[in-house]
């Protein structure tokens, strides 16, 4: 494709598409002169699982009923962000939200909103809605307002897999200018004066990696991403994917073009299929255009890319056990040095950076490096997408810039922690990563700061705590994750994993010693030494940083012989007030073991012998005489 046909497919599209920009831009809404209506439905993952799918087909069903599919255009888009409100769906030019749509609520909208006109207030989410009943602009509530849609542009926004609306946001552009303005030190340059850092990990400079790679003197060189999104409750990469697949494409070219390297893999989790679905489908229709493939815009440049399903393994989204997994190789880390970017896959020189990374580079080309450098702190320029889950209100995706605190990220954005309950932790960077109290909610979130925290950056995992969470059985939970996904290549990490979890697992059966504390740091600073990789370095994280911010719950439970949060069960104790048991008998009636005992209208007793710390007689009680410690 020349530049000339690429612009006026821009021109073609971009009115259509900038109808839905507004929620990213800020800007007002604008009428399409194309269609007098445009419908919105979320056709991610998450909304996909909970009927989407459904909901689109009863609505192309209902316009071809009433002759409005030339009048109304339905566009399938990435994840909005409001996870928890799925499926949802926006009609512009009005630009409402509904949310939790159901087919029967679905049924309604579009008798009343887009055949009669009138937008159903009822079933907007709330917090576009005023209390005298005037609705909001989405960009305006709460959950979007701080946001900074970088990596996220066009997710929400755009249907996946049209090209054209991809090129309508400026898809491409930055290629062409690249490629016909730039040489490959000019973009290696630029993204290093641009302050991006890794998103995957412990955010190595991208620009910098890049460099290593450039300088290889080698006829054959790889560019390669990493998608394979290993963490719990981390869902950045795939939504990406799903929302916005021909940026990875038009990043890795970039990233080639800088380089020197002429073929890119995407390996990508095999549990996504709807990421995998989509990213072929925007590789084919940029070899078909000519952004893939042989003398890319006329300029010589030879470019291609293919993708490689993982196998699920927590180990290969560590660059080097996932290079091995690309060769076909069990994934197992390799000693480093050598570095990927000296020899990586197939022995030659290569760049892997993860979805997220890659996602900024187009924009900082076509915008300059001074243009993201603005945002976020020295310790992280640019933006940070986090996937928030947890004892939250809104569940979701977000993209912040970096230097935002935790505070503005869980009682603003997040909506703050439900029933009324404290926010105690919130555990970012996965397995990886640690533990941040709620005495520190006013620090600046970015690498540095998190990892003086005791905590990392990682992929943006970020789940959030109540004050009924145990912090020593969520250090087990991560412990028990890693002993699974560990390779088993190397001492330090196959053991010491494992050793860990049984300590872990004495302390919360009422077994633990003080001197296990002693040992769990001294074999956590072994593993951080000696393990081969960086799943190995860092799984003591969740343990250390508990421990460090945490330690009164350990001591409870070592030396009280008690849980706290009421969470490890072989500490749990049932009993009954006297004075507040007024001998219903509904617990004695529950008690699937038959260990309460009593008269009616007389104060019953537990055989703690007998019980089995179920909880069922606390849950029948009315009179809140029944209680846990």
């Amino acid at each position: 494709m020349d530049f000339e046909t690429l612009q006026n497919i821009k021109k073609r599209y971009e009115n259509v598409v900038h109808v839905r920009q507004a929620l990213n831009s800020h800007g007002a809404l604008v009428q399409d002169s194309e269609y007098e209506k445009q419908i919105v439905i979320c056709a991610g993952t998450g909304c996909t699982s909970s009927g989407s799918r459904k909901l689109a087909d009863q609505i192309d069903t209902v316009l071809a009923e009433n002759n409005l599919t030339d009048k109304v255009l339905v566009v399938k888009t990435g994840c909005f962000g409001l996870c928890a409100l799925g499926p949802v769906v926006l009609v512009y030019p009005e630009g409402v939200f509904y949310s939790q749509v159901t087919p029967e609520s679905m049924d309604i909208i579009l008798n009343k909103h887009i055949i009669g006109g009138e937008v159903c207030t009822d079933l907007l989410y709330e917090d576009t809605v005023s209390p005298e009943g005037k609705v909001l602009p989405l960009q305006d509530t709460d959950f979007y307002k701080k946001q900074k849609r970088v990596a996220l542009r066009n997710c929400g926004v755009i249907d996946p897999e049209k090209i054209e609306e991809y090129i309508a946001t400026d898809g491409y552009q930055a290629l062409y200018k690249a490629l016909t303005e730039m040489t490959p030190e000019d973009v290696i340059d630029t993204i290093k004066a641009s302050g991006l850092r890794g998103r995957g990990g412990g955010g190595f400079p991208t620009g910098l990696k890049w460099s290593f790679a450039a300088r290889e003197e080698n006829g054959t060189k790889y560019v390669a991403c990493n998608a394979d999104e290993g963490d719990p409750g981390a869902f950045m990469d795939r939504s990406i994917l799903e929302g916005d697949p021909h940026v990875i494409i038009e990043a890795m070219a970039l990233a080639a073009y800088a380089i020197g390297a002429n073929h890119g893999f995407v390996y990508v989790r095999a549990e996504y299929p709807i990421a995998v679905q989509r990213l072929q489908i925007a590789i084919d229709q940029a070899r078909r255009d000519g952004f893939l493939g042989k003398d890319i815009f006329g300029t010589g440049f030879d470019y291609d890319m293919e993708i490689r399903l993982g196998a699920g393994a927590f180990v290969c989204g560590e660059e080097t056990a996932l290079i091995t997994s690309i060769e076909g190789n069990r994934g197992e880390p390799r000693p480093r040095p050598p570095f990927p970017a000296v020899k990586g896959l197939f022995g030659k020189p290569t760049v892997l950076n993860n979805v997220e990374t890659y996602s900024n580079v187009p924009q900082i080309i076509l915008k300059g490096a001074e243009w993201f450098s603005s945002m976020g702190t020295e310790g992280g320029r640019g933006t940070k997408v986090f996937a928030i889950g947890g004892k939250v209100k809104n569940v979701g995706l977000v993209e912040v810039p970096m230097g935002i605190t935790l505070g503005e990220i869980v009682n603003e954005i997040g909506g703050g922690v439900p029933n009324g309950k404290k926010f105690k932790a919130a555990q970012t960077g996965g397995p990886s990563g640690g533990c941040i109290p709620a005495s520190q909610m006013d620090v600046a979130i970015d690498f540095d700061n998190l990892v003086k925290l005791g905590s990392m950056m990682g992929s943006g995992g970020l789940i959030v705590l109540d004050e009924d969470t145990c912090m020593v059985d969520i250090a087990k939970f991560y412990l028990d994750f890693t002993v699974d996904e560990s390779c088993g290549k190397c001492t330090p990490c196959r053991i010491g994993t494992k050793r860990l979890y049984e300590i872990l697992e004495k302390i919360t059966s009422g077994n633990g010693e003080l001197s296990d504390l002693d040992t769990i740091e001294e074999l956590s600073k072994q593993m951080q030494t000696s393990s081969l990789c960086a799943l190995g370095q860092t799984a003591s994280n969740p343990v250390v940083s508990t421990l460090k911010h945490f330690r009164d719950e350990y001591l409870a439970h070592i030396v009280d012989k008690r849980c706290p949060a009421g969470v490890c069960k072989d500490l749990l104790q049932y009993s009954i007030i006297e004075d507040k048991c007024i001998g219903c008998t509904a617990c004695a009636r529950k008690c699937p073991v038959s260990c309460i005992s009593g008269e009616v209208k007389k104060p019953h007793v537990i055989d703690q012998s007998k019980c089995i710390k179920c909880g069922a007689c606390m849950d029948a009680c009315k009179f809140s005489a029944v209680v846990r410690g």
